[in-house]
């Protein structure tokens, strides 16, 4: 199948009118997008949008041979001219199955959410999922046989992919396009970085893509480290590399802390934002979730492993340290970057970057700070991906 994006951006385009944001101010050329529309195989035109004819023209394509308009958006939304010559739009039921002349089939697909997917199979096999912005199916059965192309609103609804990778209808060799693109993320490479972590990507208006077709399907980086001082946003972007996969394991090194009620508050705002699917275990003990395989691990953070570990070889007594507690903490750090390199899991890793800040008073705040620098080379060291975080902005280091 030949598929034609007439627009690629939210229902409103992007820039939006009249909005004096900063993404819509940068959203200029390439990075400007009109409501989404596909043309598939110049038969079939899901959603059409002001201006599809003039798109279609200027992607080298007509109108003409469309002999299906469906709509997917959640309501009708503002009354737009139906081209001369092409049929008027409809919308299939949920779960039932449209078979075209042209030998495609559509088979509408019931979402969490008002609107209408559409799973469209072409006359040669290939299959396609296109789903509405902020919609994500409902009721998927398991196993599912993968799409080689998803278009969704990867940016306002991940979890849509994490529920379609849970049940392996989003596979390795699936290319997930996002669509509905709006003023959410600022345009440019902070979009591609965003876009890339959930292993999706995003191309221009106009842009005719072969369905099947395996080529510029961005790599998920196995292993990521987060870098970022206090308040820095630096867990939110971790969780964010992560919420398009199913059943993530939050491993958090920092306890309960016996019953103090801030970092109690601390804590529970974290797994609120986080999604219900993922599950957390409590234990500084990461090189045996290093070695087994499973879902992706994110964990949060080294700082306070190296805390505990410090704690473990008596760090803090100078005579502890230069009796032997030195030795014992290298060989904890060696031991988990060694884990880190043989790991087959995915990994998010958050660190606090310490050393550009006041040098601390005391001896043993000294020695932490130094500990934590080499801990954090190391650990980088191994890492496909290394970020730090400022102000809530992610800066690729690595990757």
């Amino acid at each position: 199948m030949e598929l034609t994006l007439l627009g690629t951006g939210a229902p409103a385009g992007l820039p939006r009118p009249d909005c004096p944001c900063a993404a819509c101010a940068a959203a200029l050329g390439t990075d400007a997008r009109a409501a989404t529309a596909l043309l598939v195989d110049g038969a079939l035109l899901l959603d059409l949008t002001p201006g599809a004819a003039l798109a279609a023209a200027r992607a080298g394509h007509s109108l003409g041979g469309v002999r299906q308009v469906l709509l997917s958006h959640p309501h009708e939304g503002p009354a737009v001219e139906v081209p001369a010559g092409v049929p008027q739009p409809g919308r299939v039921p949920d779960g039932r199955e449209l078979a075209l002349l042209t030998g495609h089939r559509v088979r509408a697909v019931a979402l969490d959410a008002p609107g209408t997917g559409y799973a469209v199979t072409g006359p040669d096999g290939q299959r396609l999922l296109y789903l509405p912005p902020g919609g994500a199916p409902a009721g998927l059965e398991e196993p599912a046989e993968s799409y080689d192309m998803v278009l969704a609103d990867v940016v306002g609804r991940p979890d849509a992919l994490a529920k379609l990778r849970a049940v392996g209808a989003v596979g390795p060799t699936t290319d997930v396009v996002a669509v509905h693109l709006d003023h959410d993320v600022p345009p440019g490479p902070e979009l591609r970085r965003r876009l890339a972590a959930a292993g999706a990507r995003a191309v221009p208006d106009g842009a005719t893509l072969q369905v099947g077709a395996y080529e510029d399907v961005p790599d998920v980086p196995r292993r990521t480290l987060v870098l970022g001082g206090a308040r820095s946003g630096k867990s939110v972007e971790a969780e964010r590399r992560l919420e398009s996969f199913p059943d993530v394991l939050y491993v958090a090194t920092g306890g309960s802390r016996n019953g103090d009620t801030e970092w109690a508050a601390r804590v529970s705002a974290h797994r609120e934002r986080r999604p219900g699917s993922w599950q957390t275990v409590e234990t500084c003990d990461l090189v045996p979730l290093l070695k087994d395989d499973g879902p992706p691990l994110l964990i949060d953070c080294l700082s306070l492993w190296l805390t505990d570990a410090m704690d473990a070889a008596g760090a803090w007594d100078d005579a502890e340290w230069a009796g032997g507690g030195e030795r014992v903490l290298r060989e904890r750090v060696r031991e988990l970057t060694e884990a880190v390199r043989a790991t087959r899991r995915t990994v998010v890793a958050v660190s606090n970057e310490v050393g550009s800040g006041i040098v601390p008073a005391t001896a043993s705040g000294r020695r932490y700070r130094d500990e934590l620098g080499r801990l954090n080379t190391a650990f980088a060291d191994e890492c496909e991906h290394v970020l730090l975080v400022v102000a809530g902005q992610a800066v690729a280091l690595r990757g």
